[in-house]
């Protein structure tokens, strides 16, 4: 990407468009479009077109998403696809219109079937089932890549995605019921340290493995692979590292400074077994993540504290 080039990041006041914009800022690209919803929403086809015909943004960051956790997915199966589907549609389809010279399409790994080979590599895509506590998100992010794809070898396009592990970090979602487990561990730690309450009870049975990357990490690989990639299949973007479920909420409660009983209702569905992604591509490449667990929680733990507001959501 040229210094001065026109850059549009959807989804620039979540986690992750908000990281990139960040780090296009730290590398000296200042030529930053953003809207933010009230302004465009991206779920209409007309508005999305508009846009796109009146700013010609030259590169496209599509980081905006409806994002949750297992309660939230498996409440609003159809919200989540519908959503998703159509504005990932309306935002690839328009930057084609109107000749963007490449975009990169920010997926998950709940992508990859559920009982994936360990760790996932790209190729296992649609190999076998996807997990049924995710599959209306996975699916939509899966057409949204595969359209990426398709225009690639339609129209010779120069679109890119990349499939990050669990993320956390700044301006994340920390709601009691619809956020991810790293953020809704640190709120429930946090309120059960304030109230003194003397235990905590987490869901499942703690056995789960998970690997997370620190939200930076990635907005450091996106611009990385936007510079120095291009193809039709995706890029995993992780840190090679899992630990269990159990061991990430000791290691929660142990920076909140929590010192009460974690206890596990196993009534409650754990998710996928294990979620660990092969990140030989991006090594091969020449990157790797910066940001090792315990310090990425301390410096999450440290957002959440300074901004209540978002504590509330």
């Amino acid at each position: 990407m040229e210094k001065q080039a026109k850059i549009y990041v959807a989804g620039h006041r979540g986690m992750v468009g908000s990281a990139i914009v960040r780090e296009l800022e730290r590398q000296g690209y200042h030529n930053i479009i953003t809207r933010t919803h009230h302004e465009l929403d991206l779920t209409r086809q007309v508005d999305v077109e508009r846009f796109f015909a009146e700013e010609r943004p030259e590169y496209v960051f599509l980081a905006a998403a409806k994002v949750g956790g297992i309660e939230a997915n498996q409440s609003a199966l159809a919200d989540f696809m519908y959503d998703n589907m159509i504005l990932e549609m309306n935002v690839i389809h328009a930057a084609w219109k109107n000749g963007c010279k490449k975009l990169e399409f920010l997926g998950s790994s709940c992508i990859y079937p559920r009982m994936a080979p360990q760790p996932m590599p790209e190729s296992c895509l649609l190999t076998s089932p996807l997990e049924k506590t995710n599959e209306a998100y996975a699916l939509a992010k899966i057409s949204g890549l595969k359209y990426c794809e398709f225009l690639n070898r339609q129209y010779g396009t120069d679109y890119i995605s990349v499939m990050p592990t669990n993320l956390y970090g700044p301006n994340d979602n920390y709601h009691p019921t619809h956020s991810h487990v790293l953020p809704a561990l640190i709120r429930r730690f946090h309120e059960a340290k304030v109230s003194g309450a003397k235990s905590v009870t987490c869901w499942g049975d703690g056995s789960p493995l998970r690997e997370f990357l620190y939200v930076d990490d990635l907005a450091n690989l996106c611009v990385f692979l936007m510079n120095n990639y291009s193809g039709n299949e995706t890029v995993n973007a992780g840190t090679g590292k899992e630990l269990t479920i159990r061991q990430l909420t000791e290691l929660v409660a142990k920076v909140v400074g929590y010192e009460g009983e974690i206890l596990w209702d196993p009534s409650k569905p754990n998710g996928t077994p294990r979620k660990l992604l092969d990140v030989s591509k991006a090594a091969a490449l020449g990157w790797t993540y910066k940001t090792e667990l315990e310090d990425g929680i301390r410096l999450s733990y440290a957002d959440f504290l300074n901004n209540p507001m978002r504590a509330e959501r």
